[in-house]
């Protein structure tokens, strides 16, 4: 078999979706995106989280929308040409649950190397160390993996 042709890939690799944040990029476990939207009208919660602070409505369903710039102490920005609704399920008390997540901007689906993962530090991280499952690079910068389930919980 050749290496390398459509449709092959490596053991170790993790399909993802990757996200901007500000200047971060983010890889998000294919697997729990759902669906890629343009930015719809928010509905304020009162007395909810921090970080989800209002709901979507996506084709009749109410899901809550996170904005990880709140978790992970980045600064707030105006939604741009490039912001999109990333719509993901993730896991809360062994139920499968819709959650909204604003990205600055969707680069592309691609493939990263589980090989490839340098150790978390410690200091100099905005965010704490077990939202983060691991980074890689990708392209020859360094992109985090979120831990959803916790980030979100």
């Amino acid at each position: 078999m050749n290496g390398g042709q459509a449709g092959e890939h490596q053991a170790d690799a993790m399909q993802v979706v990757m996200i901007g944040l500000g200047e971060e990029k983010f890889a998000l476990d294919a697997g729990l995106v759902r669906e890629i939207i343009d930015p719809v009208p928010v509905t304020k919660v009162a007395g909810a989280r921090s970080f989800v602070p209002s709901v979507i409505n996506v084709r009749g369903n109410v899901i809550p929308l996170a904005d990880l710039r709140i978790r992970f102490g980045m600064p707030q920005t105006e939604n741009s040409a490039d912001t999109r609704i990333v719509v993901i399920e993730i896991e809360i008390d062994n139920e499968p649950v819709l959650v909204g997540v604003t990205a600055d901007k969707v680069y592309e689906v691609t493939e990263i190397s589980q090989t490839d993962v340098q150790q978390t530090p410690r200091v100099g991280m905005h965010w704490k160390p077990e939202f983060i499952r691991f980074i890689t690079k990708w392209r020859e910068e360094f992109v985090i993996v979120p831990n959803m389930e916790r980030i979100l919980n």
